[in-house]
């Protein structure tokens, strides 16, 4: 009897879930610190990231400091209302596209074409070099950028502004000069954001296999057949994640560089959803108006992120990020 009991026990499969269970305890036991070094990171988002959430719901109240969150008077999409009926709102919805999206369209390439560049340079000296210059301009604050902006730029004494005059014959004020403002803020990005952009796709190029390129090489590929047909199908997950992230932050265009670059000549074209919530919100102590126009932009950078990874996706089926 017992000898059948026990051939019955070894017969019976054992159950894929706690498999499954077992493989993961074991897992995560095995990698155990690596799980610990990640806790900071959880503890850093949550704190800073999701319980601020909880006050989400200022944009749906007349929030007054006095009475509190729960005090307030609930007015439901009233905030909202009064934001999108605003004559604020197309000028502010104008402005931060129009930047956002020449953004885009000049600061996304320019890290790609540097990568592919410094991938196709063998000297490994210049190249790293090169690399260094390009990426310190990232460790500096934009009150810095702007500074160095003011002291190049300036109408009175401004190096740049005086080569100019005395190459064309005539001064412009590239500060105050609303048709200029865009233009510099993209030549900062530029400038700023380069060096960080270029590293992330070297990381990428790093992982391709010196056998494609021979390869291509022996199948008679130039260099620029190589950079198309190899380089930039190794690099085009990153550009693709890249650009969802990219997207997701349309609407944000940076608060502190368009805050020290507006003036009051050339506010018309530097208001943005990041500046128009620090005027109404701090300023006007508005808070539940700026709360309502903050939510609404993280809204509509949700939006365009999946909206991104969707069409990637359907593009590419091994693109996207979700």
């Amino acid at each position: 009897m017992g000898q059948e009991v026990s051939t019955e026990v070894l017969e019976k499969p054992i159950s894929s879930k706690n498999v499954k269970k077992k493989s993961k305890q074991k897992y995560f036991w095995q990698y155990k610190y690596l799980y610990l070094m990640l806790l900071p990171g959880l503890i850093y988002f949550a704190v800073f990231r999701y319980a601020p959430m909880y006050g989400i719901q200022i944009a749906f109240r007349n929030y007054v400091p006095f009475l509190g969150m729960h005090g307030s008077e609930w007015v439901g999409l009233e905030q909202f209302r009064q934001f999108f009926t605003s004559p604020d709102f197309g000028r502010i919805m104008f402005n931060t596209l129009f930047i956002s999206f020449l953004s885009v369209a000049v600061s996304f390439p320019i890290p790609v074409l540097l990568a592919i560049l410094l991938n196709e340079l063998r000297h490994a000296v210049y190249k790293k070099l090169i690399q260094t210059f390009i990426y310190i301009p990232h460790f500096l604050s934009w009150t810095i950028v702007v500074g160095l902006t003011h002291v190049l730029f300036s109408i009175n004494g401004g190096a740049v502004t005086e080569i100019l005059a005395s190459i064309f014959g005539e001064r412009v004020d590239f500060l105050a000069n609303p048709n200029w403002f865009r233009p510099m803020i993209i030549l900062q990005q530029v400038w700023k954001g380069a060096g960080w952009g270029t590293i992330i796709f070297l990381a990428a190029l790093s992982r391709v296999s010196p056998e494609q390129y021979e390869a291509a090489i022996v199948d008679g590929a130039g260099r620029f057949r190589r950079i198309w047909h190899v380089t930039l199908p190794a690099i085009r997950p990153t550009i693709v994640i890249m650009l969802i992230l990219t997207m997701g932050s349309v609407l944000s265009t940076g608060f502190d560089q368009l805050f020290l670059m507006t003036n009051s000549l050339n506010r018309s074209v530097a208001d943005v959803f990041d500046t128009y919530v620090y005027q109404m919100g701090i300023t006007q102590a508005a808070y539940s108006y700026s709360a309502a126009v903050g939510l609404f932009k993280s809204v509509v950078g949700i939006i365009l992120i999946v909206s991104t990874d969707f069409i990637a996706k359907k593009v590419d089926p091994d693109s996207g990020l979700f």
